[in-house]
């Protein structure tokens, strides 16, 4: 059996972190018969050529390759290709590793759905974070529609037909971005992409030292003028308009606008100067207005600069950032404004869109607990606008429950901290406006503002699920005005929203009532019957209730109702005087002027009825006036 994925090493004095690297490929589970490793040591100097040498000794399916050092990851990435004979290839770095299951999750998506390209889950250890949380599992994802473009690492599995076609290499001689090119031709080309979201398949390491090539300073003019070459790339394949602009905002955010930060402030006048000559011509040409617009503030004021050539405001906008604090937020007017240097100053001219973060902000928050204690719902979690700055003088940030139902909404005011955590009550008595909730389902959902700034979003259901919202109604005694009535929280089916049920609308209260019929001696009838009512308050009525057509219902007196754990109900009846008949059997619940006839299963799931028969003394009398007008026969003297 051939090698079904090529995993190509690039390695340059990252002896420390290769035991784990290499081992995590030896213990995929896709079996190293289907593997083939090639390390190509790119001039290290630190012993990491000794060390693959001896760890390749006695297995056949790893290859060494040295070459001189090259200054970058892409000479080291080609030389692995051309040396590849997988049906995929998989290109990993020598400082990150392997989840187990990694190699056999890709190839299995790329197999079963013809994918060209597969994204595994990326998880950040050692500080650094994930380029982007890729959620969602799913065998065809759009470049345009879906965070995948986002990050443009090398680390995927592509298939190797794509690359032969395509004759995709790597940029030589880079040590930042020579993926770049690789990986927008081919995303840009393949049949189909697919992301395997559901399995942590690659660590990405935060060097503790500070040596990942990310980090490193480098002659950034050079390297803008090669990220010009990276966005006449995207123009050839994409035409203007939406699509494009997509996949420009990911550049103008992670390869144009970020190099002006703490190298930009690090250099001198000139160095500056050269930076931003570099820079203008991108901005020029490429940031069209909704690129511009869809920028958080920090990197939309870096753009306008540059294209006007302020230097010094620029470096004050840089500074700004690096000031170790947030920017200052102001709200307004249902608008929020990063209030950096040059906001609303007269003398600098710039106008307040280029500061507006009001798309920016979002609301977050978690459903930590939701519980009934009597009429109330008990809610905590977090909610907060995060994207915010500190917002000076006032309240900080607000919350509360919004209830809605057929064009109406009640606010149900909530407590916060300061910190992002809230409580609320939602009393369903006296939550529309200090009155009881109107019978019928109430969607949930949950505001924050800041000042006059307003977000709001569906209430999420708890994560681990500990929190009660089961959909089955309760019992629960709204007060004197109101009185009983049954209520539920309960998941929506589709998202997994909060939602409430007043009066048992969704799902009818006691569907678990079962019971069973009793003879005794003489023809005695007696039910027993079992129910669960959570929350019954304790003047709560059960009796069984009979019915047969033709006939007025009978109400039977419960002979024995005991109330026990979680609003288990159970009872026993003596059927006495019960006249003749098929009857079906119910439970009425009375709880003030709350009144439910609940149906009832019996033992084989079909409804529950008894029959009755007159007893033997009623028959004995029935007969009676029969047999004393009955005529006599030959015989009888």
């Amino acid at each position: 059996m051939g090698s079904r994925v090529s995993v190509v090493i690039p390695v340059h004095d990252t002896r420390r972190y290769l035991p784990r690297c290499l081992e995590s490929v030896a213990a995929q589970t896709l079996g190293q018969d289907r593997i083939e490793v090639i390390a190509v040591d790119d001039g290290s100097t630190d012993g990491s050529g000794e060390w693959l040498d001896a760890w390749a000794a006695g297995r056949p399916n790893t290859t060494v390759i040295h070459q001189p050092p090259s200054g970058g990851a892409g000479r080291p990435r080609n030389t692995g290709i051309d040396r590849a004979r997988g049906d995929y290839l998989f290109f990993l770095d020598s400082d990150d590793y392997l989840g187990d299951e990694a190699l056999e999750r890709l190839v299995a998506m790329a197999d079963a759905h013809g994918s060209d390209i597969v994204y595994g889950r990326i998880i950040g250890i050692g500080g650094r974070p994930a380029p982007v949380d890729l959620r969602t599992t799913s065998p065809d994802v759009s470049v345009f529609d879906s965070p995948v473009y986002w990050t443009l690492a090398a680390y995927k599995l592509w298939r190797r037909g794509l690359v032969d076609r395509l004759g995709l290499r790597f940029t030589e001689g880079l040590l930042v971005g020579e993926d770049l090119p690789f990986a927008v031709r081919g995303l840009l080309n393949a049949a189909k992409v697919s992301v395997v979201a559901d399995y942590d398949c690659y660590y990405l390491e935060g060097r503790g030292d500070g040596s990942n090539a990310t980090r490193q300073d480098l002659d950034w003019p050079a390297q803008l003028r090669f990220v010009g070459s990276v966005l006449e790339l995207v123009a050839a394949h994409v035409p203007p308009g939406p699509d494009r602009d997509k996949l420009m905002r990911r550049h103008f955010h992670g390869e144009v606008l970020a190099p002006f930060g703490p190298h930009f402030l690090a250099r001198d006048e000139a160095g500056r100067a050269a930076m931003a000559a570099a820079a203008a011509p991108l901005v020029e040409r490429w940031l069209t207005d909704p690129v511009l617009a869809a920028l958080p503030p920090g990197l939309r004021l870096r753009a306008h600069l540059l294209r006007t050539g302020d230097l010094g405001a620029l470096a004050a906008v840089v500074a700004a950032d690096r000031a170790g604090t947030a920017v200052p937020t102001v709200v307004e007017d249902g608008r929020a404004y990063a209030a950096y240097p040059g906001f609303r100053d007269p003398a600098a001219g710039l106008v307040d869109a280029l500061f507006d973060l009001t798309s920016k902000v979002v609301l977050r928050q978690e459903l930590t607990d939701c519980h009934w204690d009597g009429p109330v719902l008990r809610l905590r979690g977090r909610a907060e606008l995060a994207g915010l700055g500190p917002l000076g003088p006032g309240p900080g940030q607000t919350a509360s429950i919004l209830l809605r139902r057929q064009g109406f909404t009640y606010a149900v005011p909530a407590e916060t901290d300061g910190e992002g955590h809230y409580r609320c009550t939602v009393d369903v008595g006296h939550a529309a406006d200090g009155g009881p909730l109107p019978e019928g389902v109430w969607t949930m959902r949950i505001a924050v503002a800041a000042g006059s700034l307003r977000k709001e979003a569906w209430l999420p259901g708890p994560e681990d699920g500990g929190c009660d919202t089961a959909p089955e109604p309760r019992l629960v005694d709204r007060g004197r005005a109101a009185g009983p009535t049954a209520v539920a929280a309960f998941l929506s089916e589709a998202h997994g929203h909060v939602n409430l049920d007043i009066g048992a609308t969704r799902r009818p209260l006691g569907r678990d009532a079962h019971g069973r019929v009793r003879r005794g001696a003489l023809g005695a009838v007696g039910v027993e019957a079992a129910v669960t009512l959570p929350g019954c308050p304790p003047s709560t009525r059960v009796r069984p209730l009979l019915t047969a057509p033709g006939r007025a219902p009978l109400l039977a007196a419960a002979a024995d109702c005991a109330v026990g754990e979680a609003g288990r109900v159970s009872l026993r009846c003596a059927l006495r005087g019960l006249p003749a008949g098929d009857w079906g059997v119910a439970l009425r619940v009375e709880a003030g002027t709350f009144v439910r006839d609940l149906p009832v299963t019996g033992p084989d799931g079909s409804p529950l009825r008894v029959t009755t028969r007159p007893s033997p003394l009623r028959r004995l009398a029935d007969r009676l006036p029969r047999l004393r007008t009955q005529p006599a026969t030959p015989g009888d003297a």
